[in-house]
């Protein structure tokens, strides 16, 4: 008798996965069910903002990207991003001032998005971290540099809506 046990593994293997040469040292492995963990956007339609969100808020991140507060969270709690507001290349949050309490924010993590809804706008020294703390609820909080004052910091902050 022969035993068929390799070929019903691999038959099944192919029934569940796409396998695809990229070259002769890489093989991509796409598996329908998962999200596409590339996708890390922040959308804010009353400034007329999609941008892509980078770990990080060294300058070569800021330079091309919205960053991403290493210590803050990314998906539940307080998720902390900064970016250039004005004299760089990339100026994502340039706009952010026109922001109003009630306007709404979209972000986007792993493929999964979720509404915000600004409820602060403030100023707050360059020291000032406190706003960047962790929460249990859920928010985003936005920083840039505050024109001509640079001891300063705009911050906005919004939670989550349901």
């Amino acid at each position: 008798m022969i035993n068929n046990t390799n070929y019903d593994v691999e038959k099944d293997y192919e029934n569940t996965k796409e396998i695809v040469d990229i070259d002769e040292t890489t093989v991509y492995e796409k598996n329908y069910n998962i999200p596409n963990v590339e996708e890390w956007k922040l959308e804010i339609p009353k400034i007329n903002l999609v941008a892509n969100i980078a770990e990080g808020t060294n300058k070569e991140i800021l330079d091309q990207y919205i960053g991403h507060f290493e210590e803050t969270q990314k998906y539940v709690g307080n998720i902390g991003l900064a970016a250039h507001n004005r004299g760089y290349k990339v100026n994502y949050f340039q706009k952010l001032k026109e922001l109003e309490i009630g306007d709404v924010i979209y972000y986007t993590y792993n493929g999964i998005q979720k509404n915000y809804v600004v409820e602060l706008k403030t100023i707050i020294k360059d020291t000032e971290w406190n706003k960047l703390r962790n929460t249990e609820d859920n928010r985003l909080t936005l920083i840039t540099c505050v024109e001509d004052k640079p001891s300063f910091r705009r911050c906005i902050q919004a939670k989550e809506s349901k």
